[in-house]
């Protein structure tokens, strides 16, 4: 039993500060280390599909858009007038957010009692996690997610344990921030409220902090919620069309693998910081927050998310479990310490090509392929539910330079007469969103497109367009509209999702091409609007 007893070794402490000071240079390294890893990889591939949409969703300040709330491009927009829009600069935001998530991890361990270890452990963890490090790689909403989910986490201990309720106002704002970034907060908010409202300390709720919290938090979210009224709800459209083309995919046997393999280097870890928090009676005013990260893994199996979505209730679990491994790990078993941490960075080592992009794409698809052998098939399995050569996301960072290039000279190699009165069309909102991308200082015409946020931004008649460049592989349409129909390229890279995708330069409007523009974009906006 005196190797469960808890450490009371004495470190100097800086009074006006929550940490000692070798804790900040602990933590400074720590966070220096997780940016190095992404600033040194940032230029390695291209941005990824999505990327493309959200920062031209930012050229579109709006309060919302088809498929995402509106902070992540208000913030690719704010991120590029700071910094650019460089590779290099679009990937910075997501770098700080996983900095800035180390710091919150050591804010959760010093709430919990840890100390240095206890530090090192958890955001070791999170920063050597091969999904975090894929997250932190991407401008996506997801890895803003995930911050606010951590960041929620930790104002959930502050409430429950010093049972102040004025940080109902910190949580709720978080919530409603989180909600402007990406919707899937709801299913945290959602079990936190349950769990709580079944626990001794349901009386927190007695509060007035708790209904000021509540209206400031909505009212983040009004704007967003207008807009979507005003829309005709495409988020309904599109979760609907996300449960038929990709959640039809999720299989619940393949959920449970993924959460304990997607951070299987810390499995031991964040497994002791959950029973810590569930079981352990010094840590009963947290049994809420165990109850509640059961709770949203209970919910996603319920509605079928996929299995990423649980991925912002990891990082307190590590801050919990570095608590656990270091206040009982000690005596005859602190050698479980250096244990863990080593089988933390052992493990982490051959996984570390699938997170960030440190191999060029004809070894990592080379090596894709080896290790998918010893089975490793998931990682290889995109969202149509097929096993592929690449993981999905670098299949989606490569190929849009090239596709770009095809369609700028094309458009410069036009006589000046025609390029005032061509157009470019697109299949889907990543070709739209590459192109306007790569051409945005080349005085392209914008790309026109019927897919996502696209659809709201197309012009609703394209009279005047005697030449179309067309981006697709289906020319039914393009070959009855316009005399001369002609393929000038198409992507020749067997990385890139769209691979053999075709360019053609349309010329000779005919048979009311005007007319069927006009009646289809209108057709199709209709179902956005009231």
């Amino acid at each position: 039993m005196k190797n469960l007893v808890p450490e009371n070794n004495f470190i100097e402490k800086d009074k006006s500060s929550i940490f000692t000071v070798q804790e900040w240079m602990l933590i400074g390294g720590l966070i220096i280390s997780k940016l190095l890893l992404h600033l040194l990889t940032s230029t390695n591939y291209e941005l990824q599909r999505d990327a493309y949409l959200y920062l031209a969703e930012g050229r579109h300040l709006a309060f919302g858009y088809v498929s995402v709330p509106p902070l992540t491009p208000w913030l690719g927009r704010l991120s590029g007038i700071i910094f650019g829009y460089s590779t290099f600069a679009v990937r910075l935001l997501p770098a700080f957010t996983g900095g800035a998530s180390v710091f919150i991890i050591a804010l959760i361990v010093k709430n919990l009692g840890g100390r240095i270890w206890a530090i090192l452990l958890a955001a070791t963890a999170f920063i050597l996690s091969v999904a975090f490090l894929r997250s932190n790689t991407l401008f996506q909403p997801v890895t803003f997610n995930q911050f606010f989910w951590l960041l929620s986490s930790y104002f959930m201990i502050k409430l429950l344990q010093s049972k102040d309720p004025k940080y109902w106002l910190h949580l709720q704002i978080t919530f409603g921030v989180a909600f402007l970034n990406k919707y899937s907060v709801a299913f945290l908010a959602l079990a936190f409220y349950l769990s709580l409202f079944l626990s001794p300390q349901r009386k927190l709720y007695l509060s007035k902090y708790f209904v000021w919290g509540s209206v400031a938090g909505f009212l983040l979210a009004v704007p967003n919620l207008i807009w979507q009224y005003t829309h005709n709800w495409p988020v309904v459209t599109h979760m609907v069309e996300l449960q038929r083309t990709q959640l039809v995919h999720v299989h619940l046997p393949d959920f449970l693998v993924s959460q304990l393999v997607m951070n299987a280097h810390a499995i031991f870890l964040w497994g002791f910081g959950l029973l810590l928090i569930l079981f352990f009676k010094p840590e009963k005013n947290l049994r809420a927050l165990g109850y509640t990260f059961v709770g949203v893994i209970l919910l996603l199996i319920i509605f079928r998310g996929k299995h990423y979505y649980s991925l912002g209730i990891y990082p307190a679990l590590f801050a919990a479990g570095g608590v656990a491994f270091e206040r009982y790990f000690v005596r005859r078993l602190a050698f479980l310490k250096p244990l863990q941490m080593a089988i933390m960075i052992l493990v982490t080592i051959p996984f570390i090509p699938y997170s960030l992009p440190v191999l060029p794409l004809d070894k990592m698809a080379a090596y894709s392929q080896a290790t998918a052998k010893h089975s490793l098939e998931m990682t290889l399995r995109w969202e149509d539910g097929k096993i592929h050569k690449l993981p999905q996301d670098y299949a989606d960072m490569t190929g849009w330079r090239e596709l770009s290039n095809i369609v700028i000279d094309t458009y410069h190699n036009l006589p000046d007469s025609a390029k005032q009165l061509c157009g470019i069309y697109c299949g889907n909102y990543g070709e739209a969103g590459a192109i306007s991308y790569y051409g945005r200082h080349l005085n392209l015409p914008e790309p026109v497109s019927f897919n996502d946020n696209y659809l709201l931004w197309a012009p609703d008649s394209l009279h005047n367009i005697t030449t179309l460049i067309y981006v697709d592989d289906d020319t039914s349409d393009v070959s009855h509209f316009f005399e001369h129909v002609q393929k000038v390229g198409e992507v020749d890279n067997p990385y890139f999702r769209e691979n053999g995708l075709p360019v053609y330069l349309c010329e000779g409007p005919r048979n009311g091409f005007g007319r069927f523009y006009k009646t289809t974009v209108a057709k199709l906006k209709q179902r956005y609007r009231r």
